[in-house]
């Protein structure tokens, strides 16, 4: 039986009454230290129910303490025994009773003597082990304290280090406050002080400029252009129109000089063209009149035995002169107008010219004004985009930083809670070193236990886990650590190597390729002799699949038009195919002559 489960018996034999409620395995550990474990098994080997007091008795002794009277301690008691006297038999059978049961309590005690002299003799033991181990723990004390006093300079060190980290941080954090907001009780620092960021800079001064030059603009444009600025350049079409003579046309008011005065200049144009035409027409034929006598006359006094048929002759002439004056009235009255209006229209090209010419110098004047202004808009539009760019830019920049000072703060306070916690696990009073050293891992050190099942991948719950095996864990961790480290070193090394002859396969394979260093390879002596040797068999190939193609061609054409060479044929293939078909087919052939000879 184990030893929890005889203290639990023994505690259902006395009465206990949640002994039901407890578990044997629970009470092993108190078995183990030397203390406790002679008392244990002296209270499971002699404790029983005759050793526990009634409640009455109990009872009975707490009202005689209320009652104040006074209590005999063992000595006291002993003398008053002595005084009493035995009467009777029945105080001899008390005696006897007493003396059966000191006779028992004798044998108890003497158990319980050897009991405590081999505890004695254990606890000497342990005394002198105890004393030796004293000796080793104080060299490790030594080594330890000059351990800790190393770490603690160190700590020292790393403190110091950090706190000036911390200082600069905190430095740098106090210039980034002021860079963004500038005290206001430190004047005199920030007006020596150029501002760090745009918006910081006061741009007044920039915005009167720009509207001193707003208005400056403004004015130039109301002096140098008028209102009615479109108006006058889309009524200038009507100037580049060619003005008609005809009488449907009406001039708008404010051209109505222009009109009078170009009209008049047409009808004397066309007046004075008519005049001339009819006095050319005249003269044309006034000299075509003499030239024609002048040619006639000579014929007419030589010849007046001709008369009569000159005067038939002038009569005909007559009556073309009749037809072609018919033809010169109906010039006249129809075709030259036309034409000397058309002359007379092309007048008006000289002056619409001129107004051209005046319009568009008038243009080219408001377009270079148009270019100045709009020089000047795109100049400050320019600038009011630079300045918003470089606000935008600074928008952006300042974001990301908003961005990471917030992952900062967010980092730093996961830090702070981790080192909270972390300090909290280690208030534990079961983390705190003891005066008795113990090998069992406390069940209230969480983090002891969970280090276990992280190094041992045993997730299964355990009442008692030891630091050797913790330590154990560890080292068999250590050492798979370096092995790993071994294999991954072993591994580097076979990589560079296979890398190297990488590098040098790959380096031939380049001068193989590149062999005059610039042009590419594609092909080597050898393999272009080869390729040109399979191109022209190739070539030889295709000309002969050609002609075989063209004598099936061929064949396949005489066999469509023989029956015998089709017939031929089909033999030939019997012969090589078939043999006993073929010589069906003949003794049937000779069967058939045989019927038809016969």
């Amino acid at each position: 039986m184990n030893s929890g489960n005889r203290l639990v018996q023994t505690l259902k034999k006395v009465g206990y009454p949640k002994a039901s409620k407890l578990d044997g395995e629970d009470f092993d550990w108190l078995f183990e230290t030397t203390d406790a474990k002679s008392f244990l098994d002296w209270f499971c080997a002699n404790v029983t129910e005759q050793n526990m007091v009634s409640e009455e008795k109990l009872q009975a002794f707490s009202d005689l303490k209320e009652s104040g009277k006074p209590i005999l301690d063992d000595k006291a008691l002993e003398e008053v025994m002595k005084t009493c006297k035995p009467t009777s038999s029945k105080a001899s059978a008390l005696e006897e009773v007493a003396v059966e049961t000191l006779e028992e309590e004798l044998r108890n005690l003497q158990k319980l003597r050897g009991l405590r002299l081999q505890r004695r003799n254990k606890l000497q033991l342990m005394a002198s082990a105890n004393v030796h181990s004293g000796l080793k723990l104080k060299d490790e004390e030594d080594e330890a304290a000059k351990a800790l006093n190393e770490t603690l300079s160190d700590l020292q060190v790393l403190n110091n280090k950090m706190n000036h980290g911390l200082q600069e941080i905190a430095t740098g954090i106090e210039k980034l406050i002021s860079f963004y907001c500038p005290r206001e009780n430190d004047e005199s620092s920030t007006s020596s002080s150029s501002p760090i960021f745009l918006f910081q800079v006061l741009l007044d001064k920039y915005l009167s400029c720009e509207e001193q030059s707003t208005a400056a603009l403004k004015k130039f444009t109301k002096e140098h252009f008028f209102m009615d600025l479109s108006k006058c350049i889309e009524g200038t079409d009507d100037d580049f129109q060619q003005i008609q003579l005809d009488k449907d046309v009406l001039c708008d008011p404010a051209h109505e000089e222009k009109c009078k005065e170009m009209m008049r200049l047409q009808m004397a144009y066309i007046s004075a063209k008519h005049k001339l035409i009819e006095a050319k027409a005249k003269n044309s034929s006034i000299n075509a009149g003499l030239q024609w006598v002048q040619a006639n006359a000579s014929a007419a006094q030589s010849k007046s035995s001709q008369k009569d048929s000159l005067l038939v002759r002038i009569s005909s002439l007559k009556d073309e002169t009749s037809q072609i004056e018919s033809n010169i009235e109906s010039i006249e009255k129809e075709i030259l107008p036309v034409l000397v209006r058309e002359n007379a229209q092309l007048l008006n090209i000289p002056i619409v010219k001129g107004d051209y010419e005046l319009q568009k110098a008038r243009l080219k004047m408001y377009t270079s004004r148009q270019d100045l202004v709009c020089r000047h808009l795109l100049k400050q539009r320019a600038s009011f985009d630079l300045l918003q760019l470089g606000f935008e830019l600074e928008l952006t920049k300042h974001r990301s930083v908003k961005r990471q000072l917030e992952a900062i703060i967010q980092e730093l306070r996961q830090s702070a809670d981790r080192l909270e916690d972390r300090l909290m696990k280690m208030s534990n009073p079961s983390l705190l070193a003891s005066d008795k050293p113990r090998n069992n891992i406390d069940s209230r050190d969480s983090a002891g236990h969970g280090l276990f099942q992280l190094l041992d991948g045993d997730n299964t719950q355990k009442l008692f886990r030891t630091y050797s095996g913790l330590e154990s864990a560890t080292q068999k961790l250590s050492s798979d650590v370096q092995s790993m480290k071994d294999q991954l070193a072993v591994s580097q090394q076979e990589q560079s190597i296979f890398t190297s002859k990488l590098e040098s396969n790959l380096k031939t394979l380049q001068d193989y390729m590149y062999p005059g260093g610039t042009e590419l390879m594609l092909n080597t002596q050898e393999l272009s002799s080869t390729f040109l040797q399979l191109n022209s068999s190739l070539h030889k190939l295709n000309e002969i699949l050609l002609e075989v193609l063209e004598d099936l061609r061929v064949k396949r054409k005489i066999l469509e038009s023989s029956k015998f060479d089709r017939l031929e044929k089909e033999l030939y293939t019997y012969f090589f195919q078939n043999e006993e078909l073929l010589k069906g087919l003949v003794q049937n052939l000779e069967r058939q002559a045989d019927i038809h000879t016969s």
